[in-house]
């Protein structure tokens, strides 16, 4: 194989790695509910759709509010467009893999709000606006951090 396969390959499997760091760290989902083989499937899936769900509504934040983009983000998308500018002007191109959307860890505010509206029984929409107002800095702190 070549070394950018084998770079790439990682790279992919270090998005999953952090997709099952969050789980456990921000899910708690530390322990296995039961030693039933059908049990363990059903808190797989469950998880995996609690963890989906998440991204979806966090992502959708995102796309209403792009000042909630991550600072790191921005900079990765920028370094990779000059770089596909560098490999255009010789010809070559980069990896489109590099072009797919980062995993990042999901936000504790959003996490949060996913649990408040649950409890209180709120709606979507409220839910939504309630997420992107916890996700947006106060315009006084943004410097501060």
């Amino acid at each position: 194989m070549n070394p950018g396969t084998i770079a790439m390959l990682y790279f992919k499997r270090w998005t999953i790695e952090k997709t099952f760091n969050n789980t456990k760290s921000n899910f708690k989902e530390t322990k296995a509910w039961s030693s039933n083989t059908r049990s363990l499937e059903n808190q797989m899936r469950l998880t995996a759709m609690s963890y989906n769900l998440m991204r979806v509504f966090e992502e959708i934040s995102k796309t209403q509010q792009p000042e909630l983009i991550h600072p790191s983000d921005k900079k990765y998308s920028e370094a990779l467009e000059i770089r596909q500018q560098q490999a255009q002007k010789r010809d070559r191109f980069v990896n489109p893999l590099f072009f797919q959307a980062r995993i990042s860890r999901i936000s504790s505010y959003t996490i949060r709000a996913v649990q408040n509206a649950i409890i209180t029984g709120m709606s979507l929409q409220c839910f939504m606006s309630s997420l992107v107002a916890r996700l947006v800095l106060p315009p006084q702190l943004i410097g501060e951090h």
